[in-house]
């Protein structure tokens, strides 16, 4: 495996966007050699969860972007709303908030901070296995 990549990849504005970055994130993992199943499930699992609350919270998903350097991996969405990601309350979560949840379950880290006139939602996947 190279040791450092990167790549960004503009996805459509509205519902079609998550399964854009699914199908565009595996593909590009998978020409940079990093094809374990478990481990594309919980990126696939991520991005489309970082993608859908830029859909639907941050004014829409302007970029995803993907950096790999040996077996660490991050992705970070850019989308236009400056308002950062919080964590939901229980009463939040039962009426469909549950997104941060899950990239606290399979994330190594995650994190914001402003981008532009927006933000940008970067996550630091598990190391790949070896």
């Amino acid at each position: 495996m190279v040791s450092e990549l990167n790549a960004e990849i503009e996805l459509p504005d509205g519902n079609g966007a998550a399964s854009t970055a699914r199908a565009a994130l595996r593909a590009l993992l998978a020409g940079w050699r990093l094809t374990d199943e478990a481990w594309l499930y919980d990126a696939t699992l991520i991005v489309s969860e970082l993608v859908t609350n830029a859909v639907r919270h941050g004014g829409g998903c302007l970029a995803l972007h993907v950096h790999a350097d040996d077996g660490d991996v991050s992705l970070a969405v850019t989308d236009g709303s400056a308002e950062m990601p919080h964590r939901r309350t229980a009463d939040e979560r039962s009426a469909g908030g549950r997104g941060l949840v899950f990239v606290d379950a399979f994330a190594e880290t995650w994190g914001a901070h402003p981008h532009g006139d927006g933000k940008q939602v970067w996550v630091r996947l598990a190391p790949y296995p070896a």
